[in-house]
């Protein structure tokens, strides 16, 4: 069993960072609602606001990871310009994709759409961490603010489900691969 570097960075990329940020969503919804839901008048104890604003800061530090891992690490390997004269387009996933009519929607929908919306994931997830740091228990008292917030974390939601939906698409189709192979295990 064997995986390549670039391998290794992708499923880093998509099944490290971006699903663990994808399952901390439920945990994002109880923390803001459970912070508006006993509001400000009944007072938390110091652990739980620190343990709420850390998991908001992690989410939004993974959202950073995963975004900036697949633009400035897994995005140049898929731009990849092959040689001129290449036939054996399987080391430039865009280029594979663009050479044939039938899979060129991958990249003119798919990766495009990817790559831009992956970017409301980080920006939104570091608004919600912030304004919930501000005004914790006090976003109880302002249903707008609150309102806000969970609309935040729903739209980073869906970007990341576009982005991460699409990414494991086109990894099927046109994978990254090359890289240092790294053995896993030798069979008997």
């Amino acid at each position: 069993m064997e995986i390549s570097y670039r391998d290794l960075m992708t499923v880093l990329h998509g099944m490290g960072f971006g699903a663990l940020f994808m399952l901390a969503f439920s945990g994002a919804i109880g923390v803001i609602y459970a912070a508006a839901a006993i509001g400000p008048r009944q007072p938390r104890p110091r652990w739980e606001t620190a343990m709420f604003r850390f998991y908001l800061v992690s989410m939004a530090a993974l959202a950073w990871l995963t975004t900036l891992s697949g633009a400035c690490i897994i995005y140049p390997w898929y731009r990849a310009v092959p040689p001129p004269g290449a036939t054996n387009l399987s080391g430039y996933p865009r280029a594979l994709l663009l050479s044939n009519p039938l899979t060129a929607g991958w990249h003119d929908l798919g990766m495009e759409w990817k790559e831009h919306i992956a970017w409301f994931t980080p920006i939104a997830m570091t608004m919600v961490a912030y304004v919930f740091i501000k005004y914790g228990p006090q976003l109880a008292l302002h249903r707008g603010m609150r309102s806000a917030v969970l609309t935040f974390t729903a739209i980073a939601f869906l970007a990341t489900a576009v982005a991460g939906g699409f990414g494991a698409m086109l990894n099927k189709v046109a994978p990254v691969r090359g890289g240092a192979e790294f053995v896993l295990y030798r069979g008997p």
